[in-house]
């Protein structure tokens, strides 16, 4: 009999195990997965290409907006808003379905991309950005819960590794288009691009994957949602802004961030149905699969959102050329994602976790290494190894939690992963911002020799002397960036140490504990 809230289980495929039938996908029995699957892909390409889509567009549209001063909001913004709403899409999607959560996420951040082509002003942008993440935080979890409960746990290793390779594949596309909107269109198609990618995924989903939900009386966590919401909201403002911000300002919004996010911790310890599952967390593997997707979160964006601003600021090479640079990440990831996802049913999520830090640590290192005569062959190779590191990294953590609980847990815990990945990346961006932003404060004698020496065809209008002495400070606060890439790398190590021994697809919370 299905619990409340859960959808009817599927015909089991032919020679599974009871058991493992019975973990095999919890969709309808008319649910045609090889069309759900392309429309999890198709959606999960459009949330994860906006970082490399629009990065590569960002300074070409400094130059044409201004307001260089809030380049890391345009990330943050996005970041944030995804942060605080996947765990109410998490529980909604527990406890209603999937489907109509999935559309009502998937309509705003399709609303919000169409609103930011129309930009007027970087504050604008910023706003409607804010729009995109909040549609964005249902899309990505709930293509992969979805996943989940379609495929068996033997299964999901595979296929999320191929799930995990949207990453890597938007890091080769994402640049490319941006550098060809940028140069042959406007910019305003990186953002506009989303529409018909979008319609599409909807349409599949709406046609192909087939829920027989047992609706339930349920209670969303509203107050635990708006504290997680403030509290998250004024720490990324003091992380951005904190450099311009007086003492006492400052001091105020880290003390309501304080205030608001212990609120949190309390209000989900005694809520009916609480936002974030707390007790999840006593699992070691969910515990450290959730840390780790905060610590590469924020070394992916670092390196995302700064590159592009080394290769034109610094470098003073065009759009195509950053493109070029964030492209070489999809060298690695969608190899870690698929020999992770294989290698893990044969070894271990420890063993897999361990070598995609390997690939973190040995990429930024060539990152910190950098400097401009190396030129943008020795930035793509460091972009590459990360990508391989996050290939092998993301794929671990996410099957390693989604086997560790059972249906009507799925959502939540899936969830969970995303709302660490996305924290972690908006923190990432408000803290490698604000080194970048610190570095360049007394650089020039007006913001707008910096928004000039973003864009090749009007670098040649800063007088020479004060372009060396920007160019000079912008290596060197990029420099700082990638040594803050390194110590995470070395973060993400010793968390994957932590990984349980013998854990790995079929196993379980079974395997013995190290």
């Amino acid at each position: 009999m299905s619990s409340a809230g859960r959808p009817a289980s599927p015909a089991p495929s032919a020679g599974a195990s009871p058991a493992v039938r019975q973990e095999a996908g919890e969709a309808g029995p008319s649910t045609h997965r090889s069309w759900v699957l392309a429309a999890t892909i198709l959606a999960m390409f459009m949330v994860a290409v906006e970082g490399t889509i629009v990065a590569t567009a960002m300074p070409t549209i400094v130059a044409e907006l201004g307001g260089f001063q809030l380049f890391s909001w345009v990330f943050a913004i996005f970041l944030l808003t995804q942060a605080v709403t996947i765990p109410v899409y998490g529980k909604l999607a527990d406890t209603i379905g999937r489907k109509p959560v999935f559309y009502a996420g998937a309509c705003l951040f399709l609303l919000g991309s169409a609103l930011a082509g129309f930009s007027q002003s970087m504050h604008q942008l910023i706003a409607f950005r804010a729009l995109q993440g909040v549609g964005g935080g249902a899309v990505q979890p709930i293509a992969i819960t979805i996943i989940g409960d379609i495929y068996t746990p033997e299964e999901r290793a595979r296929i999320q590794g191929y799930l995990s390779s949207v990453w890597g594949i938007s890091a080769v596309i994402g640049p490319a288009l941006g550098a060809f909107f940028v140069e042959t269109l406007h910019w305003q198609w990186v953002f506009w691009i989303n529409l018909p990618i979008g319609a599409a995924a909807i349409a599949l989903l709406a046609a192909f994957l087939k829920e027989s939900v047992q609706h339930r009386q349920h209670r969303i966590d509203y107050l635990g949602s708006a504290l997680l919401m403030a509290g998250t909201s004024a720490l990324m403002l003091a992380l951005i802004q904190g450099g311009t911000l007086g003492g006492p300002a400052l001091a105020a919004l880290l003390a309501l961030a304080a205030a608001c996010l212990a609120g949190f911790f309390v209000q989900e310890r005694r809520a009916e149905e609480p936002t974030m599952q707390l007790k999840l967390w006593r699992q070691r593997i969910i515990a450290t699969g959730n840390l780790g997707a905060l610590v590469t979160g924020a070394l992916m964006i670092g390196v995302a959102s700064t590159l592009p601003t080394y290769v034109q600021g610094v470098m003073g090479r065009g759009a195509a050329v950053a493109g070029f640079v964030l492209a070489a990440m999809s060298i690695g990831w969608p190899i870690g994602s698929t020999a992770g996802g294989r290698l893990m049913v044969r070894t271990s999520y420890r063993y897999t976790g361990l070598l995609g830090a390997a690939g973190l640590l040995a990429g930024s290192a060539l990152l910190a290494a950098l400097h401009p005569p190396l030129g943008p062959l020795w930035a793509a190779a460091g972009t590459a190894l990360i990508g391989l590191g996050m290939g092998f990294c993301t794929t671990t953590y996410l099957v390693a939690i989604q086997t560790s609980v059972g249906w009507s847990q799925r959502g939540v815990a899936t969830s969970s992963n995303m709302f660490m990945r996305m924290v972690g990346s908006a923190m990432g961006a408000a803290l490698f911002g604000s080194v970048l932003n610190a570095g360049l404060r007394h650089a020039a004698s007006s913001s707008d020799a910096i928004n000039r020496m973003m864009e090749p065809a009007l670098r040649g209008g800063v007088p020479p002397a004060e372009l060396a002495a920007l160019t000079q400070s912008m290596a060197a606060a990029l420099h700082n960036v990638y040594l803050m890439g390194g110590a995470l790398a070395v973060l993400t190590l010793g968390l994957n140490l932590a990984i349980p021994r013998g854990h790995k697809p079929g196993t379980g919370g079974a395997a013995a504990e190290a």
